[in-house]
């Protein structure tokens, strides 16, 4: 086996998650993980552009860089913690930040920051980043890629299973034949921002203050008809969508109190997620993401989905904390040896491919 780290700055711009994983055909198996402090500073200007959908190019190229930066302090720091030198670290996969994706249109794209040149320089270690774009040439959305990886440490189970990773958005892996996934819209990312805004907080710790409000059902229903709840897979999307904007757009008609459209929020988020699991027969749903942390949105979703189990995919053997970086450190492996991932049916590209660009 070998030594991959994973790196994921995720929608929720809550922390840059490290994962340093032993990788073989088999089993990716998580040595030791770290959540590392997101600069506040630097969080609040990338949370501008994509709100603002407006910036200079000079600050886009300071922010890439300081990305790269801080995703080599991050890899540091772990390997200081598990005292591993560099030289035995095969490669590094990184997702980076999603400054904004659009992966629809005449010109598709999506764009992630965290410059890869900065992030070997860091760490003397070779980087694989860019998974997104050679999907999109091929027609595909660019994202959901953690279906793939779902697949690969799910697949052995014997049971109907999918995986919903709740993270800034929710997106949810059917795995079966063909491999299905996408995503299903907003995870934590509207909770998030309604409870910065209203209280400071970074997120709504287990779902209290969602807890303590009523929820709106004509304002859910007016916000259950956004156009991307209906649409087709495969689909994918973001805070370029999914924001504070989109939120004070659908409830500036009612006079509702700031907590009862948090519990609304939470109810849409668990709503669309099982409107989905809905539409397949699974026996088992398991969670993943930091919205399994959150036991008011959980309790929610086994209140809508009584037939399936849900669980957390600690449960079964995978860290439900980690579980996006270690599928980017498997990303890397898969690039190293030059093998297409699949994805094509998650996508929609017309093939699979060899994704990842590698910096040395």
């Amino acid at each position: 086996m070998s030594y991959y780290i994973g790196i994921m700055s995720g929608t929720s711009l809550d922390a840059i998650d490290v994962a340093l994983c032993k990788i073989n055909k088999q089993k990716c198996t998580l040595i030791r993980a770290i959540e590392y402090p997101f600069e506040p500073l630097l969080k609040q200007e990338i949370l501008e552009i994509i709100e603002n959908n407006q910036t200079a190019l000079s600050l886009i190229g300071s922010i890439d860089m300081q990305l790269g930066k801080l995703f080599g302090d991050a890899v540091n720091y772990l390997l200081q913690e598990v005292a591993i030198s560099p030289h035995q670290i095969e490669a590094i996969g990184s997702h980076g930040q999603t400054l904004w994706h659009h992966p629809q249109g005449k010109y598709p794209f999506s764009m992630q920051l965290g410059d890869p040149n900065t992030l070997v320089a860091q760490t003397g270690i070779k980087v694989v980043a860019d998974f997104r774009r050679k999907d999109i040439a091929l027609g595909g959305e660019g994202a959901p890629l953690a279906p793939a990886f779902h697949q690969f440490a799910f697949n052995s189970l014997a049971q109907k299973i999918a995986v919903v990773n709740i993270g800034g958005m929710a997106n949810i892996s059917i795995i079966d034949t063909p491999l299905l996934g996408y995503d299903t819209g907003c995870g934590n990312v509207l909770l998030d921002s309604w409870i910065q805004k209203h209280q400071g907080k970074a997120y709504d710790k287990d779902g209290a203050w969602a807890s303590q409000g009523k929820v709106n059902n004509t304002l859910l229903d007016r916000m259950l008809q956004e156009p991307f709840f209906q649409q087709k897979a495969p689909k994918s999307t973001g805070r370029e969508k999914f924001n504070l904007a989109w939120i004070e757009s659908h409830a500036k008609e009612f006079d509702i109190s700031a907590v009862d459209i948090q519990a609304t929020l939470l109810e849409l988020t668990a709503q669309t997620i099982a409107n989905e699991l809905k539409l397949y027969d699974r026996e088992l749903l398991l969670l993943c993401g930091g919205g399994a942390k959150n036991q008011v949105l959980v309790a929610k979703i086994r209140e809508l989905l009584p037939i399936a189990k849900v669980d957390t995919t600690d449960s079964y053997g995978v860290s439900s904390d980690y579980m996006e970086a270690m599928a980017f450190a498997w990303l890397a492996y898969k690039r190293i040896l030059n093998e297409k991932v699949n994805l094509k049916d998650v996508t929609g590209a017309r093939e699979n491919g060899v994704l990842g660009g590698v910096f040395e």
